[in-house]
């Protein structure tokens, strides 16, 4: 696979949750996306616990490997993220929780607004390799890697009544 200059290669996979663990002991981080309209490009908002923001821009490469593909990250100061905010696009919004299982933390995405309900678990690893062998908690349910309706970019146009019927 070729990785683009500046990417590297982000290796995850990706599982519905239908009875989440108990998150009550993680805040968890606020994440609001927007995908823009031209491209595979994202904005990304994070909300610690704490307070603290983080801003991100970032582009996923197409892959023929799901699980592995490259990916490019750009940190932000708050006011280049807001000037760049106001370029079209589709919101996203969901809340990472870190879940020890094993040796290991998970996190646990819980989709707002329109896909409320949805619950997903992900984890990365060091290599293609690795993120193919681990295993995944008991309550991570089906696998959805390689279903591009549960990719981000897609998510951010789905309604809830699409999401009700695909799960």
């Amino acid at each position: 696979m070729d990785i683009p200059k500046y990417a590297k290669l982000e290796n995850e996979r990706r599982f519905l949750v239908r009875d989440p663990p108990d998150l009550s002991g993680d805040p968890g981080r606020l994440i609001e996306d927007l995908y823009l309209d031209a491209g595979r490009l994202r904005m990304r908002a994070l909300t610690h616990p704490d307070g603290r923001c983080e801003f991100k821009f970032c582009k996923k490469y197409q892959s023929d490997d799901p699980a592995s593909g490259p990916i490019v990250n750009i940190y932000l100061t708050a006011a280049e993220y807001d000037g760049l905010a106001v370029l079209p696009g589709r919101p996203l919004r969901k809340r990472r929780h870190r879940v020890a299982w094993g040796e290991r933390g998970f996190g646990v995405d819980v989709f707002e607004g329109a896909l409320a309900g949805l619950i997903l678990c992900e984890a990365e690893a060091e290599s293609a390799a690795a993120i193919k062998t681990l295993a995944f908690p008991p309550w991570a349910g089906r696998e959805v890697t390689a279903d591009s309706f549960f990719a981000g970019g897609n998510l951010s146009r789905v309604t809830a009544d699409e999401l009700k019927r695909r799960l």
